[in-house]
């Protein structure tokens, strides 16, 4: 959970900035939209796969 608290002196606008930053880092908009809709174990396991397959390739490339 992300708290923020408002500094003496900070303008409301400058706080939501600060929390969007927040919840940006946190991921919590990330997690959030992969729990939208239901996924099937069968598809999180394809997806997770599939990142690992990406990874694979990407760290067998010639630098």
């Amino acid at each position: 959970m992300v708290k923020l608290r408002l500094r003496e002196g900070e303008q409301v606008t400058d706080a939501v900035k600060r929390f969007r930053k927040l919840v940006e880092h946190s991921g919590i908009k990330k997690e959030m939209r992969r729990r939208e809709y239901y996924e099937k174990p069968s598809e999180t396991k394809r997806r997770s796969r599939r990142r690992a397959e990406r990874r694979e390739q990407i760290n067998r490339r010639p630098h």
